[in-house]
């Protein structure tokens, strides 16, 4: 295995506060796993930390865009130059955040240095972008937009930093452990031949077997390797009650370990982002601790 070096990236800058006067508190996610050793225990090297900006919403009102854009943008150029300098020399790059709009940062930075894709596990698509605001509600928070942005639909201070838009090619993104509720999202991504697999998929065929799939789509020529994104809603409220929106029907552990384990073992894949757990809504941290052990046990060799 290559050097594991783990970068932190406590920013919440894409989320809504949960309650007026708060912020979100995905931005202590970092810290929480490493209380859980995890460094140590997968015997990582340190990247250090990229210090978000202050959330601010300011006099923001829907229909004004992203809310904190020019922070979100400021952020993911100083997040990008952090992981491209880690994926140049070869490392295997763990980026704890954080909200979902850090996985902006290693769009950006895989671009820079050619063309790479995406395999996001998360239980929504993130896909809300005008076009289909009438469904998922208005423009905002960039935490349930980060796809969207990154594949170049949105304003452009946000998807056209440094002139690269796109970050992600549709057609090198693929999606994994979605609610089976999201049946027009995924009529929309298929018409956009974003592969997406369900829970429903995932318990009908294996997930090793479909994460195996989705490594041998992702070993095309035309691409320099792949992402993951790893967004802790995915699992279900049972085991982690601890996120912003905690859906029903999610994946259970053993499932999700089954799909990371063949996705980050493989040389392909040059790095993982983690978001959106809060510590906030864990007092006792089991679920903190449930998410550490996962993450190991996908590093580690059978």
């Amino acid at each position: 295995m290559r050097n594991i070096v783990v970068i932190d990236a406590p920013s919440n800058l894409g989320l809504k506060p949960p309650a007026p006067g708060t912020v979100p508190g995905c931005y202590k996610l970092a810290g929480a796993l490493r209380e859980q050793r995890i460094v140590q225990r997968l015997g990582a090297f340190e990247g250090g930390v990229v210090v978000p900006p202050r959330y601010d919403r300011g006099s923001w009102q829907v229909g004004d865009g992203v809310f904190n854009a020019e922070a979100i943008a400021a952020y993911t150029v100083k997040l990008a130059d952090r992981i491209e300098r880690h994926v140049r020399t070869g490392d295997f790059t763990l980026v704890l955040g954080g909200d979902c709009s850090i996985q902006l940062g290693a769009a950006l930075a895989l671009r820079r240095l050619g063309r790479y894709g995406l395999a996001a596990i998360d239980a929504s698509p993130d896909f809300r972008h005008s076009g289909n605001s009438g469904t998922n509600g208005p423009i905002g928070a960039a935490g349930g937009e980060e796809l969207a942005l990154a594949t170049g639909r949105g304003q452009d201070d946000l998807t056209d930093l440094e002139g690269r838009r796109p970050y992600l090619r549709d057609e090198d993104v693929r999606l994994f452990g979605t609610r089976d509720a999201f049946e027009e999202d995924r009529a929309e991504l298929a018409e956009l031949k974003i592969p997406t697999v369900t829970v429903g998929d995932l318990r009908e065929w294996g997930p090793a077997d479909l994460a195996a799939a989705t490594l041998r789509s992702l070993d095309a020529p035309a691409l320099d390797g792949f992402w993951v994104h790893l967004d802790a809603d995915v699992l279900d409220p049972s085991v982690m009650p601890a996120v912003d929106s905690p859906d029903p029907d999610g994946l259970l552990p053993d499932e999700l370990t089954a799909i990371l384990k063949v996705l980050v073992h493989s040389e392909r894949c040059v790095g993982l982002n983690v978001t959106i757990y809060d510590p906030d809504l864990d007092p006792d941290g089991s679920a903190g601790a449930l998410l550490a052990d996962l993450i190991v046990a996908a590093f580690t060799e059978d």
